[in-house]
């Protein structure tokens, strides 16, 4: 498939050998508890796709993040969802550091060290709550000396297991009684981390997606990321851009999973011509909405604007998914069914996206306002 080869030929160009080392393995091993798809994907420098150069990274940009990863969803959605969860802190994180604030030199270490020795980073966002903002906090901070001491739990977290850092969004108490938002990076082997088992579906089971509890976790204050006095729009600047590339890179992991399905109906050559082209057709439109929305974050739309087009691209690819789905497996029939797992396991890999933050229903109202010409709100 022409536009499949394309995004292959991206992620071979950036991460050379991470695709061929996924298909010297099995799908179904690719795709359960103990896979080792994310150590291959460390391993070729999957950490370092959004991380700038002046950081050791690749420096992507964002259509080739997009087609990089509808590529590791056509071979392995579990790793698919797992690299947008490190993608898209890594690029907010990034942003922040060279937009909007310079960091602490202590932040610059750290930050330096994300794409050379494959640091890998948990989202300790609301992902997984379908009517749950993904960035309202999930963990309660009391202020120490030297920082803050956090509890909480966050369930499912992807890359509970391999993360290296856990970031996450809290809401800080201030002096005058006030609360704000602040952003935290939280070294994966601090005291009173512990994982725990939460994902029993067999489905993206490799993403990792379990329990991390935080019980009595001190965060000292060169690792805290917050609004100042001065700039009291950073972090509102930061969620907008945090929400786009989420959005963006979730729902082209989930048309990678599409693109293999259908891809499975046209080098089968099922059904008739026109059958193909139908399906063809419903595939690439989602592909279009994924990356022209890539390409618009690439040249710089941003704020509202942003948003309405990210979740506007999200729900419409959502409810072709399930076309696709069902139109492919129909094609491809009841002894390909029967035979491998894989179809079906591909076909049930498609419907999570419908579960990551926020749901349709909570999203219309904002949408149709801004439709009509009012603001949009996350």
């Amino acid at each position: 498939m022409r536009s499949l080869d394309l995004a292959r030929e991206t992620i071979d160009r950036l991460h050379p050998g991470l695709l061929k080392g996924l298909s010297e393995i099995p799908l179904l091993e690719r795709e359960t508890a103990g896979s080792p798809v994310l150590d291959i994907f460390r391993a070729q420098g999957g950490a370092g796709l959004l991380v700038p150069a002046a950081y050791g990274g690749l420096g992507a940009d964002a259509l080739e993040a997009v087609r990089v990863t509808r590529a590791l969803g056509a071979y392995s959605p579990s790793l698919a969802a797992a690299a947008t969860m490190h993608n898209f802190t890594a690029a907010m994180l990034f942003a922040l550091a060279d937009r909007v604030v310079p960091p602490s030199p202590s932040q610059v270490e750290l930050l330096s060290r994300i794409a050379p020795e494959g640091l890998l980073l948990a989202s300790g966002w609301a992902e997984g709550r379908t009517q749950q903002d993904i960035l309202n906090p999930s963990v309660s901070a009391t202020a120490v000396e030297d920082g803050f001491v956090l509890n909480g739990s966050k369930k499912p977290c992807s890359l509970s297991r391999s993360m290296n850092l856990l970031t996450a969004s809290v809401t800080l108490p201030g002096d005058d009684g006030s609360a704000s938002l602040a952003v935290l990076l939280i070294p994966a082997d601090s005291q009173g981390i512990s994982v725990h088992p939460f994902w029993d579906s067999p489905i993206l089971a490799a993403s990792q997606s379990d329990e991390v509890r935080l019980e009595d976790v001190h965060v000292p204050e060169h690792l805290i990321i917050r609004g100042t006095t001065e700039d009291p729009e950073r972090l509102d600047d930061l969620q907008t851009a945090a929400f786009v590339w989420f959005e963006m890179l979730i729902t082209s992991a989930y048309v990678g999973a599409a693109s293999a399905l259908t891809e499975m109906v046209m080098e089968r050559e099922r059904g008739s011509v026109t059958d193909r082209a139908a399906l063809g057709i419903q595939l690439e439109s989602a592909v279009s909405l994924t990356e022209g929305l890539a390409r618009a974050v690439r040249d710089g739309i941003a704020g509202e604007e942003a948003v309405a087009a990210c979740l506007t691209s999200r729900f419409a690819v959502q409810k072709s998914l399930a076309a696709i789905a069902d139109q492919a497996v129909e094609l491809l029939g009841g002894i390909a069914f029967i035979k491998s797992s894989d179809v079906a396991y591909l076909s049930s890999a498609l419907h999570p996206l419908a579960f990551h933050p926020p749901g349709r229903t909570s999203s219309s109202p904002h949408l149709v306002e801004y439709f009509n010409g009012g603001p949009l709100q996350i």
